[in-house]
């Protein structure tokens, strides 16, 4: 049936297949016409070419040589280590930068220096920033043995210990009114019409964790050089996804935020990104559905009975603490502002759970709950069940908890007592979580019935469950997080062949959901 939700729905998914068409033309370089002016590849010819690697800071006098790479190979990626000389700026909070020569092999002259080779026919010249003004980390101790150090708010300079750099080298030609424009501020044209090699570097390869702080006693540092090279379409979406990064910089992304999106596009062929990109799109779909039919359901719901209300007050105290601990640890307000906007309506639920008012007295808020005396008998008996499940798990929850606290405090770091309750908090809600989804199984399993659950707003859940297993294949994670992947999935399993056991059978007034119930009888009720 047509609904508003369908519309938005379609429309989403068209939006998200023309964004992967248009990803996918990326990888299609224009074609010249007969008639026009078309630039060719100076690689086309492969020539020998040799690559001279330079660092200094701001000024050219501390300029020095830090690689010479004869006959460079420029269709066969490699690594290597540099050891170099910090300038004496750069050790006093100064900044560094890399200086790249690609120049035809021919020039057999020795002791070139930067401004000499620059100037060569057909060399190409690219320079980057390598330092960056950072506030050093807090420093984590023990809070049971150390005394910790003193917190720094000074940004200092810190290098990135990976410079990594790609160069175009697919046969290609493009005519000269459709050069794509993303690349159009990095070509060089030769007097024979050749587009020179385009280098740029690498930045899904470096991430803010590979910055190193530089210290007044910091003479020499340790960095990997890499070089990789690339498509005609690699390069056209690298550049593209720079691009795009930058902006989000601007809208409140922070670059720990930025580091994760790297990682879902570095070393990632081009199907294996249009599916994780329709994958992704199709779980941030079902998020939206879920979030509405969830909102849906609570706002018709007027009967606690066959629900769980221990674990509503979970959901309400987990929530809780994954904001306080995205609060600790800095996080963008773009994901910030939607954690605090779900615990708001985790809390609104424990409202409708508790039966609760808020009344004022003498200027102060006051809350009343008139659960026990609005509970039937439905409800009491659902009570019963939730009751009894949870001082049966309390015996392996409590114990396991206490347990990683206790580990934690003695074994591991931590910035602050503060840091280590939040740490501790959110690792008993990331690893024992799902513990708090058993009771509604027993109750489901000691009313033999299923009715009172939000079936839509689950299995919307349920789905994105599977989808998150693709992504524990697909992207970096932590162990602890993949396994969690496929333990949530049990218990969706289990609630899947309790709604098969236990049929909604709509003839009976206690199986019958708001989901079941006409829009206008909906209204009666409310």
């Amino acid at each position: 049936m047509f609904s508003l939700t369908n519309l938005l729905s379609g429309l989403f998914l068209l939006f998200i297949c023309h964004s992967i068409w248009n990803l996918v033309t990326l990888f299609r370089p224009p074609e010249c016409k007969i008639g026009e002016l078309c630039y060719s590849s100076y690689l086309n010819s492969k020539p020998s070419l040799n690559l001279l690697l330079f660092a200094s800071d701001n000024t050219i006098s501390s300029l020095t040589l830090v690689d010479n790479i004869t006959n460079f190979d420029y269709d066969t990626p490699f690594e290597r280590e540099l050891q170099l000389a910090l300038p004496t700026s750069t050790r006093q909070n100064g900044s560094l930068f890399m200086h790249v020569v690609l120049f035809p092999a021919r020039i057999t002259k020795k002791g070139l220096s930067l401004s000499e080779v620059t100037r060569f026919p057909d060399a190409v010249y690219y320079r980057k920033k390598v330092s960056e003004h950072v506030v050093p980390k807090d420093n984590a101790f023990n809070l049971l043995k150390d005394e910790g150090g003193k917190k720094s708010y000074k940004p200092v300079t810190h290098i990135q210990n990976k410079f990594a750099i790609t160069i175009c080298t697919d046969n290609f030609s493009v005519p000269n009114n459709h050069v794509p424009f993303e690349i159009a501020k990095h070509v060089n044209v030769n007097h024979r019409s050749q587009l020179l090699p385009i280098l740029v570097e690498d930045f899904l390869q470096t991430k803010r964790t590979d910055l190193v702080e530089v210290k007044p006693d910091t003479e020499s540092f340790k960095m990997t050089f890499a070089y990789s090279p690339s498509s005609f379409g690699k390069l056209r979406f690298l550049l593209q996804i720079e691009a795009t990064l930058h902006q989000f910089l601007k809208l409140g992304f922070t670059q720990k935020d930025l580091d994760e999106v790297k990682g879902v596009f570095a070393d990632t062929n081009l199907y294996l990104l249009c599916a994780t990109m329709f994958v992704g799109s199709i779980h941030l779909l079902f998020d939206f559905l879920s979030f509405k039919n969830d909102v849906r359901f609570w706002k018709s719901k007027t009967s606690m009975a066959g629900l769980s209300t221990k674990a509503v007050l979970w959901r309400a105290f987990s929530q809780t603490i994954i904001f306080l601990f995205l609060l600790d640890q800095g996080t963008s307000l773009l994901v910030l502002i939607p954690s605090g906007i779900a615990t708001v309506i985790e809390f609104w639920k424990l409202k409708k759970v508790f039966k609760a008012t808020v009344i004022w007295e003498n200027g102060l808020p006051k809350v009343h709950t008139n659960r026990m005396k609005l509970e039937t008998a439905a409800e009491a008996k659902t009570r019963e069940y939730d009751d009894q499940c949870m001082s049966m798990l309390s015996y392996v929850l409590y114990p396991l908890c206490l347990g990683a606290a206790i580990y934690s405090l003695i074994y591991q770091a931590h910035k602050s007592w503060y840091s280590w309750v939040i740490n501790c908090l959110v690792n008993a809600v990331y690893a024992f979580g799902f513990l708090f989804m058993l009771p509604q199984l027993f109750i489901n399993y000691r009313l033999k019935s299923v009715a009172a659950l939000p079936w839509r707003a689950f299995m919307y859940r349920a789905f994105n469950t599977f989808i998150d297993d693709i992504f524990a294949f697909i992207i970096t994670m932590p162990t602890a997080h993949r396994i969690a992947c496929f333990r949530d999935d049990i218990v969706f399993i289990i609630y899947l062949y309790q709604r098969w056991l236990y049929p909604i059978d709509k003839t009976r007034t206690d199986d019958i959901t708001s989901e079941d119930l006409p829009t206008e009888t909906q209204k009666k009720l409310d």
